[in-house]
């Protein structure tokens, strides 16, 4: 068989299979065609990634990407290639009022797969900037769960959940409303919800335990105050109940929502999150989130496994998305995959309220498989 790419000579990583070997990967039609040794020689375009990761391809769970429609959106192909992510997946930045623009303009012209939430907010994250920040649910006039539900049904073939922010910014004034509606919308359509918290009120009490099997709570290693952790470090009681109950934690770092604090006291206590994504939007792709990779790196310097990392990147999130096709390298399987470099060296990594740390790796872009074809990353 003649396979139309094949990437020689790195080391796969596939937590999903619990594989981990140097192997050729080969592409053919869109799809997986093959795992195994010397697969290069029957191969029309080969990549020589010796040296380099080779994992399914990275999902980046948080993301603003309706670059133009909203005031923090950026370019996904540009996010992309410079976090080698073939699945970005936008946290509600459109709600019902500007979703059909979002998927005319941004998500069907793109090269990666974008997978969007509806925001429960009609006007979706409308005032988000350096200069004017005004929560999309401090006017509960915005919030119908009708109009969420009516479109989000035409749209079905694309969108994962509901988001809802709520908090001191977020819901100013409504509380923790905008949530409760949320959960009747997302319970309507049968998906789950993203639930994001800022400063409170409302605080981490009121809002896990409203939190179903499936659902994801976003920002989970705030800095005080809304951070998982009490001033002695322990866990707080609401977090640790609802992991039992299968709400799903993500890292979504984010300008303003990762501390290094938090970060080290929930993995002294063994809380490792279930899935790390970038929470990239206009106010952090500069820093101090920049991007998937940046983030990943992180977690690992502060102590996760090189394969637990890649995992909550890849099989986590994708799971979390209800796509298990999407965090898997396998015959047959979606014919996506992330080429990453690890770095030794020094590299110094900050949170959000601007503490550093001097970490000894990085992860680096060094290429990408999107529906079997190669895409250059950029550094």
């Amino acid at each position: 068989m003649t396979y139309d790419l094949v990437l020689t000579g790195g080391r796969v990583i596939d937590p999903a299979r619990r594989f981990d070997a140097n192997t050729d990967v080969a592409f053919t039609g869109g799809k997986v065609a093959a795992i195994g040794a010397d697969l290069a020689k029957n191969a029309r375009n080969v990549q020589n990634v010796t040296g380099k990761l080779v994992t399914p391809g990275l999902i980046d769970l948080h993301t603003h990407v309706y670059w133009g429609g909203t005031s923090l959106g950026i370019d996904p192909e540009m996010l992309a290639r410079r976090s080698a992510c073939t699945t970005l997946v936008d946290a509600g930045s459109a709600g019902p009022g500007n979703f059909p623009g979002f998927r005319k303009h941004i998500i069907e012209p793109s090269p990666v797969r974008i997978l969007p939430y509806i925001n429960i907010s009609f006007a979706g994250i409308f005032a988000f900037s350096k200069a004017v920040m005004v929560g999309e649910n401090s006017d509960i006039r915005l919030v119908d769960p009708v109009e969420c539900v009516r479109v989000a049904r035409q749209h079905m073939d694309l969108i994962v959940g509901v988001k809802a922010r709520v908090g001191g910014v977020a819901s100013f004034g409504t509380g923790i409303a905008a949530l409760d509606i949320a959960l009747a919308a997302a319970d309507e359509l049968g998906v789950p919800i993203m639930a994001h918290l800022d400063r409170p009120p409302p605080a981490s009490h009121e809002v896990l335990p409203r939190l179903r099997p499936g659902d994801i709570l976003t920002h989970c290693f705030r800095p005080f105050p809304g951070g998982p952790v009490f001033g002695d470090g322990s866990l707080r009681d609401e977090v640790i109940a609802a992991r039992e109950r299968g709400v799903i934690f993500d890292i979504g770092h984010g300008g303003g929502s990762f501390g290094f604090r938090s970060a080290r006291a929930a993995l002294a206590a063994g809380f490792e999150p279930d899935v790390i994504s970038s929470d990239a939007h206009e106010l952090s792709i500069n820093g101090p989130a920049y991007d998937l990779l940046v983030t990943l790196s992180k977690m690992l310097c502060l102590g996760m496994s090189l394969e637990a990392v890649i995992k909550a990147a890849t099989a986590a999130p994708a799971a979390a998305l209800r796509r298990p096709e999407l965090g898997v390298l396998t015959a047959g399987g979606i014919g996506d995959a992330s080429v990453l470099s690890i770095e030794k060296g020094r590299f110094e990594y900050t949170d959000v309220i601007g503490e550093t740390f001097a970490g000894e790796q990085r992860i680096f872009p060094a290429g990408m498989v999107v529906g079997g074809k190669w895409l250059e990353t950029v550094r």
